[in-house]
């Protein structure tokens, strides 16, 4: 089992719900981490709740490759190496893909799909000298279809599809690449507000302690592509 305290992580999307609780489980193991998002004030109203002194508050909109360059760059100033990356930034719009506007097709191609490209591009050099672990966090819509996901199913197979190939590439060269498909979760996705009736479903915390597991594992070990439900439906 690896030592993972005083490790660093950037995190995208880490403001709130899978990211920040992925980043609230792995402050509290005690590594340094660094949360993404469109906007500053988010990040940084975040970092307040996270409660810590070793957490990092960036404005990266994962679109934008150059944004992603520059929060890597912040990453390394601040804390001076760079151990994980979770490419968590998403965002779902559901229609019959006749009704489907150009405009909702381009935000989740270009935020679920390229900005996990962008972000893995713009980390690569430092996983690679940290022999670091990369971590996309697509979807169960990135194996199973269903109508009015044409759009988000799109991105989330394409998702699957980047992060095992990516994971071949840089296997050899010691960084791991692994996808998590999550079932139904609570969090704000999709303008959802989380309430008591989301007990069924998996939880951030949940995510956050499975990757503080995976990160722990031995290196000889890499778990590639992880499908994970709710024990039991609603």
């Amino acid at each position: 089992m690896q030592n993972i305290e005083n490790k660093v992580a950037y995190i995208t999307g880490g403001t709130k719900g899978i990211g920040f609780g992925i980043a609230k489980s792995l402050v509290e193991n005690g590594v340094k981490v660094a949360i993404s998002g469109r906007n500053l004030e988010d990040a940084e109203n975040a970092k307040h709740l996270l409660g810590n002194q070793n957490v990092l508050a960036i404005q990266s909109d994962v679109r934008n490759f150059e944004d992603e360059q520059k929060a890597v760059a912040e990453v390394i100033a601040t804390f001076g190496q760079l151990d994980f990356v979770i490419a968590n930034a998403g965002l779902g719009k559901f229609a019959p893909v006749y009704e489907m506007s150009l405009e909702d097709w381009n935000a989740m191609i270009d935020t679920n799909l390229t900005g996990v490209f962008h972000s893995l591009k713009a980390s690569v050099e430092e996983l690679k000298k940290s022999k670091g672990h990369y971590i996309s966090i697509s979807s169960l819509a990135g194996t199973n279809f269903f109508a009015n996901g044409a759009g988000y199913n799109a991105s989330k197979f394409g998702v699957v599809g980047f992060t095992q190939a990516a994971m071949l590439d840089l296997r050899e060269l010691d960084v791991k690449c692994t996808t998590i498909m999550p079932g139904s979760v609570t969090s704000h996705f999709n303008d959802h507000e989380p309430n008591d009736a989301d007990a069924w479903k998996i939880q951030p915390e949940d995510l956050g302690q499975m990757i503080v597991d995976l990160f722990r594992m031995n290196s000889n070990v890499l778990p590639s592509k992880i499908e994970v439900r709710p024990t039991k439906t609603k």
